[in-house]
């Protein structure tokens, strides 16, 4: 993996190397080019996604900037609006306790070092945070961390694409197709998620 500036993570020949020997992913590779994502703090990050949870893209985009607009991506400010106050930004209530939470987590430390930790250690602390389930984790391990060996599972859209561009059905199934793509299935990953947004 190359991370740029702490900010990019751009394509590696060997990933692509090992990638282009899959028909379909030699395929999505001619077609979208190398891979390469930015990367977002840990905070900001977590706090977009819980906002995110079971919203339509457009009303998570609305409610996110509406939050960031009330100073809510700066931990100190987000617990100077406490549950009630996001609650007035429309938050649900049982949001609005996992932002609180997160932000007590970021304010004592326990989001810093997570660089040092391997993916399952860093899944296991942030999936102790209310509100952070395991799809969050994988969306900090791979746009926050830059990990490169995420098979996200639990994300609908990588599924439905790789069930229908390989012709499986089930998530087990395409847990099984993952293997074939480490230690680089976070770049399978983008591809599977480029070819989404096409």
């Amino acid at each position: 993996m190359t991370v740029e500036h702490l900010s990019q993570v751009t394509a590696e020949p060997d990933a692509l190397e090992l990638l282009a020997r899959d028909e379909v992913m030699a395929r999505l590779i001619e077609r979208h080019g190398p891979y390469s994502w930015g990367l977002h703090p840990v905070f900001p990050s977590l706090v977009r996604a819980v906002v995110g949870q079971q919203l339509s893209n457009a009303v998570a985009r609305t409610m996110f900037a509406r939050l960031r607009d009330a100073g809510g991506l700066e931990p100190e400010r987000l617990l100077e609006l406490g549950e009630e106050g996001l609650r007035r930004l429309g938050l649900a209530r049982a949001k609005g306790r996992a932002l609180v939470g997160i932000a007590r987590a970021e304010l004592s430390g326990e989001l810093a070092g997570l660089e040092g930790l391997d993916d399952e250690q860093v899944a296991a602390r942030l999936t102790s945070l209310r509100g952070v389930g395991p799809w969050t984790a994988q969306m900090v391990l791979i746009f926050s961390l830059g990990r490169l060996d995420v098979w996200p599972t639990s994300d609908l859209g990588m599924v439905r694409q790789a069930e229908r561009l390989y012709g499986l059905s089930g998530r087990e199934a395409v847990v099984e197709l993952g293997r074939r793509f480490a230690p680089f299935r976070s770049a399978a990953a983008h591809y599977l998620w480029s070819e989404g947004d096409a």
